[in-house]
């Protein structure tokens, strides 16, 4: 059979509760050893003293309980002590995942804010950039339109020649000749001249300009885009023309007083 072998960690892990136990066994026993030997069951004075005083213990015994629950708090320390750390750790760790989540959420929103600010700076270039070249575009049709604007000489061959070009985009008819004619006639070639004399003067709207017209024929036949002035050359050739076409169908055609 095998050997009892002492389990010293067993008894190091008795408590305050198994020690007073066994004490109480201990007391027991020897009562009933006691008893045993004494004859008639009765006991002797000096017997029942030596079993009524406590069981004695040796002090390797005690010792080895006291090392026991020592051992025991020792190590209860040291697995809160564990706890604690392993608590501190995951606490820590927590910390530092939501600050790195935070600081990346941070890079983020900088990151799209700096993106959107681009973004916005590129749109704007672009928009300044079209509008350059619309000015450009614009300041260069602006120059061409002046370059290519005909002029016209300030005389009466000038002034003859402007009304023609207004003439021929109106559809009036009239040429040269007839409209020259017809005011050396009128005017000698004077703007400004007017008559006091006629019929027109004694009725109160003398006639006026190059190819003396009346001021309600002037109105009633006016050419958009020449001036309202009576006395202005162009604008007077040029609502003369139109009356003598609705009236004779040209200038051309007029050789006398219309």
């Amino acid at each position: 059979m095998p050997k009892n072998t002492p389990f010293r960690d067993r008894s190091r892990a008795l408590t305050r509760t198994h020690k007073i136990a066994i004490a109480g066994v201990a007391t027991l026993g020897a009562a009933a050893v006691v008893l045993t030997t004494v004859p008639g069951g009765q006991t002797t004075t000096s017997e029942a003293a030596a079993a009524s005083k406590p069981v004695a213990y040796s002090s390797e015994q005690l010792d080895g309980l006291q090392s026991g629950v020592s051992e025991q708090l020792a190590s209860a320390g040291l697995q809160g002590q564990a706890l604690q750390a392993k608590d501190k750790a995951e606490t820590e760790a927590a910390k530092k995942k939501a600050a790195e989540a935070a600081a990346k959420k941070k890079a983020a929103e900088a990151a799209a804010k700096q993106k959107a600010a681009a973004a916005a700076a590129k749109k704007k270039a672009e928009q300044e950039r079209e509008a350059k070249e619309a000015a450009s575009r614009s300041a260069k049709r602006l120059t061409a339109k002046a370059v290519s604007a005909k002029t016209y000489a300030n005389n009466l061959d000038g002034w003859i020649r402007e009304s023609l070009d207004i003439m021929k985009k109106k559809g009036i008819p009239g040429s040269y000749d007839g409209l020259h004619r017809n005011i050396l006639r009128e005017s000698s070639g004077n703007p400004n001249a007017i008559n006091n004399w006629d019929i027109n003067a004694i009725n109160g709207v003398p006639s006026k300009g190059l190819l003396q017209v009346i001021p309600p024929t002037f109105k009633a036949y006016h050419v958009a885009g020449t001036s309202w002035n009576i006395y202005d050359p162009v604008a007077n050739i040029t609502a003369a023309a139109n009356y003598a076409a609705d009236k004779y169908g040209s200038m051309d055609n007029v050789n006398g007083a219309y």
